[in-house]
């Protein structure tokens, strides 16, 4: 075996993979973007006129489902906009149906996981107007 292939079957591609994640949840919310027909530039008349009102909160909640659909069809871990949209106050309905799964199987799959990010200390506060869902779901 070639010293160029057992440096390329031993070399420590944990960095790298990482940074290709990152890449890769980056695009998918910059492909959410543009699906939803892009987003207002900050400073835009657009952007001010929407800034602070209820049509800017759900561009950011449909943007995170759509970045939530696309990083479960590429196969990448979705906690981050998990997080985000339980912060948003989406149920776990909602997420449910982005996902194409149940509530209750949703809430399996990944509800320790978020909640674990949003009660780190677990004082029972998970900040935000994170939906008042769970205890319908244990």
């Amino acid at each position: 075996m070639s010293e160029l292939l057992t440096h390329a079957l031993t070399v420590d591609v944990a960095a790298a993979t990482a940074a290709a994640v990152a890449a890769a949840v980056d695009e998918a919310s910059q492909q959410a973007d543009r699906l939803l027909g892009g987003r207002p530039v900050p400073g835009s008349a657009r952007w001010t006129a929407e800034d602070g009102t209820p049509t800017a909160a759900d561009r950011e909640v449909a943007a995170q489902v759509v970045r939530l659909r696309i990083e479960l069809a590429a196969g990448l871990d979705p906690i981050g906009s998990l997080v985000g949209l339980r912060r948003w106050g989406v149920t776990w309905e909602v997420i449910a149906k982005a996902a194409g799964v149940s509530r209750q199987a949703a809430h399996e799959r990944w509800g320790r996981r978020v909640t674990a990010v949003l009660d780190r200390y677990g004082t029972g506060d998970l900040g935000g107007p994170v939906a008042d869902d769970e205890s319908d779901l244990r």
